[in-house]
């Protein structure tokens, strides 16, 4: 049951820690836009090293050798599934651009971000089932980018109409999300235990896919090409990875 409450406890808290993010646009939205920016450098190096430096290892020494060319695949599936999932959520039938770009995606941030937090409820649950280490590797990296994720979120749905208190209300359900993708995944373990290595595969694909399409395109709109400390904080968003594994080693 130990397990248990680590995989609990930390889709709880990054639940819960996403959620800061949003209200701190709400009441502080100059200071939120701005620290969001460094926390989604440090974010895509979170991502990244869990990716690289955690994930795709265990899947390889999971699964054996022999079976590389399946976790390389399954890498690329999740990229190109999230890649799919995101067209599809975006994709919807407007005549008048202008008049209705905020309002129809309102209904959509809401659906996406809950499937979006289910899943890191799934992947935070099948990196503990792994090993203590990998949990809290994979679960800093899903902490770190849902904090500015929801900064956006929150500012997306204000633009759409939406007030406050409904903005809050939303959020708090749909981070409610994540616990429950944790807790399923685990209650039904027994079903990924021989898979694992596979989920993992899938898994890095996505962190990837949300580091080098989602935030890093982000970065480059806002800020300048001369500026080289997000390069460092991405760097510092890898070592956190690496010294969760020098720290806690298997």
């Amino acid at each position: 049951m130990e397990i248990f409450y680590w995989i609990l406890g930390a889709s709880v808290f990054g639940g819960v820690l996403s959620l800061i993010g949003g209200f701190l646009l709400l009441y502080k939205e100059n200071f939120a836009r701005r620290a969001s920016l460094y926390l989604i450098s440090f974010a895509v190096g979170a991502l990244l090293g869990a990716a690289f430096f955690d994930l795709i290892p265990e899947a390889l020494e999971l699964a054996g050798l022999e079976k590389k060319n399946l976790v390389f695949g399954l890498i690329l599936s999740g990229f190109l599934t999230l890649f799919i999932f995101e067209k599809l959520l975006r994709w919807h039938h407007c005549h008048d651009e202008k008049e209705c770009e905020f309002y129809s995606i309102g209904p959509l941030v809401i659906f996406g971000d809950a499937i979006h937090n289910f899943i890191d409820g799934v992947i935070i649950a099948l990196s503990f089932l792994v090993s203590l280490p990998l949990g809290i590797a994979a679960s800093l990296a899903v902490f770190f980018h849902e904090v500015p994720q929801e900064i956006g979120d929150f500012g997306v749905l204000i633009h759409a109409g939406y007030s406050r208190a409904k903005v809050i209300l939303v959020n708090i359900l749909s981070s409610l999300t994540a616990p429950l993708g944790a807790v399923i995944t685990y209650f039904i373990s027994p079903i990924f235990i021989e898979r694992l290595p596979y989920f993992l595969s899938f898994a890095a694909g996505l962190f990837i896919y949300i580091a080098a399409t989602d935030l890093l395109p982000h970065i480059h709109r806002h800020t300048k090409p001369s500026n080289l400390f997000h390069l460092f904080i991405i760097v510092l968003g890898i070592l956190s990875i690496l010294g969760v594994g020098i720290l806690l080693p298997e």
